[in-house]
């Protein structure tokens, strides 16, 4: 039987503005923090390579295998948030990526380096993401307050994101690659202080089971999948193959689910999750606006490091125009969603993003200087703002309080799979040939993907102003 939605009343403006910045400042820092990790590294692999005498793709080496373990452990990371608490799995990530940090900032090779910035960075963020969003949840209410919420923590993740490898290349140039990680390392303890202003509505529940036999399926079909996926420019094949697995052991996974839930046993991930078609569908939103906004990153970078020859800091201040673009309308998302129904904002957010992308390939191609790109990424911007919140808004909204821990793992895993198919669909084109033709291709491809999503989001229900659209019955 479907589980009701969380309640959406219009009545209740939710928490007190000064109770709200106070909630909100380390669950927007921690997913900024987290974002900023995925981003920054990209201009430092040569630094960071030459320092720990090792090569570039011993670096690269270390980001997919931070890729990976976040990939592997979201969904168990969500799940046991109702086991253990949703503050203490937050202040726990909290602090095992903190250690990472640490441990990377020191490293004397890269073996430690990978300890601490793959393996505990990657456990850290797979441990706090989730409670994030089941937080944010839990305590913002109504449609307008939980829009609020979810902007302000898009706007802090869409800004580690954007720019992540401005600020990276920054604190790089100006001290050392080592510097970066000592930041993070600062901005979690401030994240940890901030925290004791965060309540958990709801008790753990330390007799809840957890399946560790569907955990070990999730989390090697999860890697199958995106190791297939950033393996897509290199191994064709192999990356078939590694994708066919992957599909496969997660057909066991949930064949399994389905049979611990038939038993009465507690599933992993239940698959009556799969039910609610407002979900299903802004899943689909969200990983399409995720592997946009990384595709196009991707694809923007390297065409001007490698074909124009910018540096790492002129082309983060290029991205500048991106940043700016998707925090406007991330922290306008409960002006919007008073205004528009979460369904519209969708739509509008993927046709402002593909016409971006349509002045990416048309002023890049006629204009030699760098400015021409930030009409277009300024659109990016302001459309994946403008839909990231609604998104997440209409997935989180569409289940009860019990059922958080599971939808936060799982939408989570959904955008870190898109976020690694934009990248690895971008990279297979442009690495091919980079030159504008490839730039501009690897473009048109992102742009029909785009297309592809303002179509899913035509079919989620309308709902009104100030209603969420789960609200709709099916």
């Amino acid at each position: 039987m479907p589980v009701p939605p969380l309640p959406a009343s219009t009545d209740s403006p939710g928490p007190p503005r000064a109770a709200t910045h106070r909630i909100l400042a380390p669950l927007a820092l921690a997913q900024f923090i987290c974002s900023f990790a995925g981003s920054n590294l990209n201009v430092m692999i040569t630094d960071i390579s030459e320092d720990l005498h090792t090569t570039a793709q011993g670096v690269q080496i270390a980001i997919t295998v931070f890729l990976l373990v976040m990939a592997a452990l979201m969904i168990p990371g969500g799940k046991l948030t109702d086991r253990y608490g949703r503050k203490r799995c937050l202040v726990a990530g909290l602090l095992v990526y903190g250690t990472g940090a640490l441990l990377s900032a020191f490293a004397p090779g890269l073996g430690v380096f990978i300890l601490g910035n793959s393996l505990l960075e990657g456990v850290g963020t797979a441990l706090l993401i989730p409670p994030v969003y089941i937080l944010t949840t839990l305590l913002f209410t109504d449609v307008t307050s939980r829009a609020r919420a979810f902007g302000a923590v898009m706007a802090l993740g869409g800004l580690g994101a954007a720019a992540g490898p401005l600020i990276g290349g920054l604190i790089t140039s100006a001290l050392s690659w080592r510097a970066a990680f000592v930041f993070q390392v600062l901005v979690v303890v401030l994240i940890i202080v901030l925290s004791r202003e965060v309540v958990d509505p709801l008790p753990p529940d330390p007799r809840l089971s957890f399946d560790t036999g569907g955990a070990l399926l999730s989390a090697t079909g999860l890697v199958l999948v995106v190791m297939g996926i950033l393996a897509a420019d290199d191994y064709g094949w192999l990356t078939v193959g590694m994708l066919l697995l992957g599909a496969l052991v997660l057909a066991g996974f949930f064949r399994r689910a389905r049979a611990n839930e038939r038993s009465g046993r507690e599933p992993l991930l239940s698959p009556t999750l799969f039910r609610n078609r407002a979900s299903n569908l802004a899943l689909v939103t969200q990983h399409i606006q995720w592997l946009i906004l990384m595709g196009v990153s991707f694809v923007v970078a390297a065409y001007l490091q490698v074909v124009r020859g910018f540096d790492a800091v002129h082309t983060g201040v290029i991205f500048t125009a991106a940043t700016l673009g998707l925090l406007a309308s991330s922290l306008a998302a409960e002006r919007l969603a008073k205004r528009w129904a979460q369904r519209t904002l969708v739509m509008a957010g993927f046709t402002v993003t593909v016409c971006g992308i349509a002045l990416l390939i048309g002023m890049a191609g006629g204009s030699s200087s760098g400015w021409a790109f930030t009409p277009g990424l300024l659109l990016i911007g302001l459309g994946t703002g403008a839909m990231l919140t609604p998104s997440v808004n209409v997935v989180q909204s569409s289940f009860g309080e019990e059922r958080q821990g599971e939808i936060s793992g799982l939408s989570r895993s959904v955008s870190n799979l898109g976020s690694s198919l934009g990248t690895a669909i971008a990279g297979t084109i442009l690495v091919a040939d980079p030159a504008f033709g490839a730039y501009a291709v690897a473009l048109v491809v992102l742009a029909v993907i785009g297309l592809g999503g303002l179509g899913a989001a035509t079919l989620l229900p309308a709902g009104r102003r100030n209603e969420p659209a789960c609200q709709k019955r099916w």
